[in-house]
């Protein structure tokens, strides 16, 4: 007869709970946020291709995967609702789509817009945006980013291309996630079209949780370094557990290499005492990661990739984390040494 394992049912209800909390909203008609973050380029491209042949009109054309030249599609002709049906852009238009994989970003931020920062998206979009009002084949120009968009900053932004490039301001349009939510309630087919699923979403990471615990440990790690603790037990052996959850052995050898030797020093920090609060954030993280690599797992051919996966997503989400990539990294694969994640048995079956 087949018996699950306790950590296995636990980690299937909190996945019902969740999945279900989802579906209810969408059933009652609230309002479901997709995780844009975690689209790919290319999914976030066709989401505002898609928002753009409603605007504007079918004609709304992609261009394959490459350089770009500054546009990743156009659109020749008059707009057929915007900016309104009363006064249509007319003429050619040329749009973009800005993704980034950071969780909870803006259009103000150094990396995206500074008016000290040659380097920054939008000084690179310039010469583009030039190069192609000068060949007559832009007359609007509209930039679609999966960040928030503040008043001030859309002004300042337009203002600068407009001051820049010789393109009207009236003839600039910014996109933010906040539009992007009302473009997407209002056209409600478009999730479906693009093949966006609020439930059925990448492999979704909290890293609040990490975060605390990195943290500290990243300040309090030299006075558990060298109290001699063991390596914390794995509940089967490592050999065995690769095999179960496909990880190869070149990159299991590789986290041995590298992080076994923190193991100690965070089974130290995570059994004092002192930080019992912080070892229930650690558990709230666990619970998190493996409900949803529960979820996810058939979405990556290895456990390599599951890894990779999420410390890309907790870097990128988190700038204490990033800040504290390797201890990040060490924590992960304490997680996964540890038999906190991944599977540790065959099926999870005796």
């Amino acid at each position: 007869m087949l018996t699950f394992s306790s950590p296995a049912i636990h980690c299937i209800l909190i996945l019902f709970i969740l999945i279900t909390d989802r579906y209810i909203k969408l059933l009652l008609g609230l309002t479901v946020k997709f995780a844009y973050e975690d689209l790919s380029p290319k999914q976030f491209e066709d989401l505002v291709i898609f928002i753009c042949q409603e605007l504007l009109g079918i004609a709304v054309q992609g261009f394959a995967t490459g350089p770009d030249g500054g546009r990743d599609a156009r659109f020749t002709g008059k707009a057929q609702l915007f900016p309104s049906t009363t006064a249509p852009w007319n003429g050619a238009v040329v749009i973009q789509a800005k993704h980034t994989e950071g969780y909870n970003k803006s259009f103000s931020e150094y990396d995206f817009f500074s008016s000290n920062n040659a380097s920054c998206i939008i000084a690179e979009e310039i010469p583009k945006i030039i190069n192609l009002n000068e060949k007559k084949e832009l007359d609007y120009y509209m930039l679609f980013a999966n960040r928030k968009l503040s008043a001030h900053a859309e002004e300042t932004i337009r203002t600068t291309i407009a001051e820049q490039t010789g393109i009207s301001i009236e003839s600039i349009y910014l996109c933010g996630v906040e539009q992007l939510e009302n473009w997407l309630k209002r056209f409600s087919h478009i999730p479906s079209m693009a093949d966006l699923d609020p439930i059925d979403a990448p492999l979704l990471v909290d890293p609040d949780e990490l975060s605390e615990v990195v943290e500290v440990l990243g300040h309090k790690f030299s006075l558990y370094e060298n109290k001699n603790s063991s390596y914390p037990t794995d509940r089967v052996s490592y050999e065995e557990k690769n095999a179960i959850n496909n990880m190869s052995r070149e990159y299991a050898n590789e986290l041995t290499r590298r992080y076994l030797k923190d193991t100690p020093v965070i089974s130290e920090f995570l059994s004092d005492p002192a930080n019992d609060a912080l070892k229930l954030s650690y558990e709230n993280a666990v619970e998190d990661f493996q409900a949803n690599i529960i979820a996810k797992r058939q979405d990556h051919q290895n456990f390599d990739s599951v890894m990779n996966h999420l410390r890309k997503v907790l870097i990128s989400r988190d700038p204490i984390l990033k800040r504290n990539n390797r201890l990040t990294k060490a924590i992960l694969f304490y997680m996964y040494w540890n038999c906190d994640i991944g599977l540790s048995e065959s099926a999870e079956t005796n």
